[in-house]
């Protein structure tokens, strides 16, 4: 229970009607789960706007109301208090209900079209490997110190947030790493929270069903940016040409990244191989199980981090040559008949040119490269010919097929897939609707030394259609097709 008055503090109020010196329960921005002496904050979301709940949630018992518009019946004993944004209020009041927990900690947030969940992993498990009570807020999982919640949204709801905070401030907690995405910038679910530093991965076509524009999408991450406290860090990838832009009016330290250019960290791949690479950092070699260009960068922005943060470079490296692969990110399995299976997230046009290039880059003969692959229903459409442009491209086989089509038609999906297909490429495209018979087909396809790539869900262990989610894993199915095979 706290005081209204204590949980508005830092809030843009336009005006009052009420008492603001009452004790409250909880914070909702769900009507439907407002319960007696609760606050009910009326977001607009993009499917529907809380202010059409208002009285509902007043008749569950809401003590109070935060809206952008007051209704025109306001009910005697109950405080309503109108804001210029209610997202923006809702951020600020998560976080003083919890008691601000991201200032007792030092949170640092990463953002980017690609590479966000593999550098927040991978430095929750660095810093968990170096004796430290590590937290992270990922697509795959939420972690407080050892203990592991499910995730559902890439930034989650600020309710969410400041309460894993609250349970990581508790359990002392020292560092988190938090993958933060457009929307949830967008929706200000990143406002209200102490960032310690933020990091910028790179920027290529993603969801512009959303952000309308490339010009919105990359000036949505930048707001994270501009911020930042003069206490935090910003460090950017400036081999991005949207790296330069992400510090343009940031208040932090700022530090750069590259591989290509000159910059605060640097690194140089020497040598690359199927089970790993060999980097340059700071003059030190570094064997990695991570293997391309893509984790390259990953690899460099999380020294980079640990530095930053203050860890003990020699020491950072070490801990860095023991990380292994996160789930779904270039996770490969190889069949006794030596057909090498990878499973990769690349869903955007650019992560799939990566996996591609670097799948490419460690051919050593005349393995054949087979790219099942397909774009999620009710997402970006535009970006639909470019996969389906650079998986024929770039591949020996490309099968076409369904991932996640949520309300469209699957065979629809493919169609604007197959418009991006060159005329001297068609040949070597298959469409396959059903994606377990897609990736079984790509199998009986590949030959001993050849290589399967399954790309678009990586961790993802579901397939959704209608609003209906069955279970579905794309690392155990085309494992399971090759073992079949090879029975």
């Amino acid at each position: 229970m706290k005081l209204l008055k204590d949980i508005l503090y830092g809030v843009s109020l336009t005006a009052v009607s009420g008492d603001t010196h009452v004790v409250v329960n909880h914070i909702h921005f769900d009507s439907r789960k407002v319960e007696m002496d609760d606050v009910f904050v009326a977001v607009r979301g993009t499917i529907t706007d809380g202010h059409i709940y208002i009285q509902k949630a007043v008749d569950f018992g809401a003590k109070a109301v935060v809206c952008e518009e007051l209704p025109e019946l306001l009910v005697n004993g109950v405080t309503y208090l109108k804001v210029p944004d209610c997202n923006s209020a809702l951020a600020v009041m998560a976080s003083n209900f919890y008691g601000n927990p991201s200032k007792n900690l030092k949170l640092v947030g990463i953002t980017g079209t690609n590479g966000k969940t593999t550098v927040a992993t991978l430095l929750y498990n660095l810093y968990m490997k170096a004796g430290y009570k590590a937290g992270l807020l990922s697509t795959i999982k939420v972690m407080v110190g050892d203990k592991e919640y499910p995730a559902s949204h890439t930034t989650p709801d600020v309710m969410t947030i400041n309460n894993y905070l609250a349970k990581m401030s508790a359990e002392g907690v020292e560092c988190c790493f938090m993958e933060v995405s457009s929307h949830g910038i967008h929706q200000k679910r990143s406002e209200g929270l102490h960032f310690a530093g933020a990091v910028f991965t790179n920027l290529s076509h993603d969801h512009l069903d959303y952000h309308k524009t490339f010009a919105e999408y990359r000036d949505t991450k930048k707001k994270l940016f501009d911020t930042l406290p003069k206490t935090a860090f910003a460090l950017v990838n400036i081999d991005d040409k949207n790296g330069m832009v992400m510090l343009q009016n940031t208040k932090a330290k700022k530090y750069t990244y590259a591989l290509k250019s000159y910059a605060d960290y640097r690194a140089q791949i020497l040598e690359k191989q199927f089970n790993g690479q060999l980097l340059k950092l700071d003059d030190n070699e570094l064997w990695s199980k991570l293997i391309g260009d893509f984790n390259a960068y990953n690899l460099l922005a999380i020294y980079a981090v640990a530095d930053l943060l203050g860890l003990e470079k020699m020491e950072t490296l070490r801990l860095m040559s023991e990380l292994e692969t996160v789930d779904g990110r270039f996770q490969y399995y190889i069949s006794k008949e030596k057909i090498t299976a990878i499973v990769d997230y690349a869903h955007t046009p650019d992560a799939l040119k990566n996996v591609l290039i670097t799948i490419n880059a460690l051919r050593t003969g005349n393995e054949k490269v087979i790219t099942v692959v397909g774009c999620g229903g009710d997402r970006d459409k535009s970006k639909r010919p470019v996969m389906g442009h650079i998986a024929s491209e770039m591949s020996d086989q490309a099968i076409f097929t369904s991932d996640n089509p949520r309300t469209e038609l699957p065979a629809t999906i493919i169609e604007e897939m197959e418009k991006g297909v060159e005329a001297q490429n068609t040949k070597k495209v298959l469409s396959i609707e059903n994606r377990k018979q897609a990736i079984k087909a790509a199998c009986k396809l590949a030959l001993a030394n050849d290589i399967i790539l399954v790309a678009g869900k990586g961790h993802e262990t579901y397939q959704e259609t209608n609003g209906v989610r069955v279970d579905f894993d794309d690392f155990k199915e085309v494992k399971e097709a090759l073992e079949s095979l090879n029975k």
